[in-house]
This record gives structure tokens, C-alpha cells and sequence, in this order.
């Protein structure tokens, strides 16, 4: 049976400089071979740094450096894995004040909110129109997009890497 790799990306919106050589470390544990980032400054938060790292490994590998690198203080990241054939996309977003966030994705990135979600948010809303708006943006994980938001742009003047696969 073929092994069906899985592929995304680790975007570290923000790290104390001390941290950035634990982050290696860390993804690297997960990943089963030694890495290197390339940090810049990140320009939203003074003296902390950034960086993106695309990675590949066993589906699942998302969830491993999800939580190798959670818990530690004023880091935000997120990271990303694309699906397979055989497995769900996905995407852990953490901040300091939030904790982590996780969600399914679908083949375009899209956010995917089960059935048992939505009844849940309808459940408690009752009738209340604002509360089920409330509970789908938990759902969705607003309140952690829009505290990154500003993080995520200050790598708009990064370096673009085109990515090829031929045969």
C-alpha cells in the first residue's frame, strides 16, 4: 500500500529571539531530521522574529508540530496541511491570549464546520440570530484570524519561493 505524503506549511507569526533556536529544534524533533528557518524581523512587535517553513512529511505531521511547538509564551504561529486522498486538510492557528485553534480544510483551504458543530451553535442560540453568529466565528476561529491578521501581513514583503513538481 502506498504511503500518501502530506505537505503544508508552518508560518511563525512571532517569536522572543531566545525561542527561535527551541522552534527548530522542536519541528525538527517532529519532522525526524534537523531544520533551519529563515527568521526575519517581524516588524508588527518589536524584537521578535518570524518565519516560514514548508514542510513534508506522513499525513498527521500537522498535528504533531501543532503541538510540538504550542504551550510556549508570546509565540503565534500557524500551521497548515494540506489534504490527500486519504486524509482531511487542516490548520492549527495559536496566540499567546487564544490558545490554539484547529480546523478541517477542504482541497481549495476552505474552513469546514461538521454537522455536529453547526447543530451545537444552533442548539444554543435557541432563536438569537447574534448568539449563532457568535458561535459560528468560534467555529471558524475568527477571534484568532483577526488577532494574526496583522502578523500575516508583515510577510507581504517576503521573498516569493515558486515550488515545481515535474513528472
Amino acid at each position: 500500500m502506498a504511503t500518501h505524503k502530506a505537505r503544508g506549511v508552518i508560518f511563525i507569526h512571532s517569536a522572543p529571539r531566545a525561542l527561535c533556536p527551541h522552534l527548530e529544534w522542536a519541528v525538527g524533533r517532529a519532522l525526524g531530521r534537523a531544520v533551519s528557518f529563515d527568521w526575519a524581523d517581524q516588524p508588527v512587535l518589536g524584537g521578535s522574529r518570524r518565519a516560514e517553513f514548508y514542510w513534508e512529511g506522513a499525513a498527521g505531521t500537522g498535528s504533531a508540530l501543532a503541538t510540538a511547538i504550542r504551550g510556549w509564551e508570546h509565540l503565534r504561529f500557524e500551521v497548515t496541511e494540506d489534504p490527500t486522498p486519504r486524509s482531511d486538510g487542516g490548520r492549527w492557528l495559536h496566540t499567546p491570549g487564544l490558545g490554539i485553534h484547529y480546523a478541517q480544510t477542504d482541497t481549495a483551504g476552505n474552513v469546514v464546520i461538521g454537522e455536529d458543530r453547526i447543530r451545537y451553535a444552533m442548539e444554543l442560540a435557541g432563536g438569537d440570530a447574534f448568539e449563532l453568529r457568535r458561535e459560528l466565528d468560534v467555529a471558524l476561529g475568527a477571534a484568532w484570524d483577526e488577532e494574526l491578521e496583522p502578523f500575516r501581513h508583515a510577510s507581504d514583503d517576503a521573498p516569493v519561493v515558486w515550488l515545481h513538481k515535474v513528472g
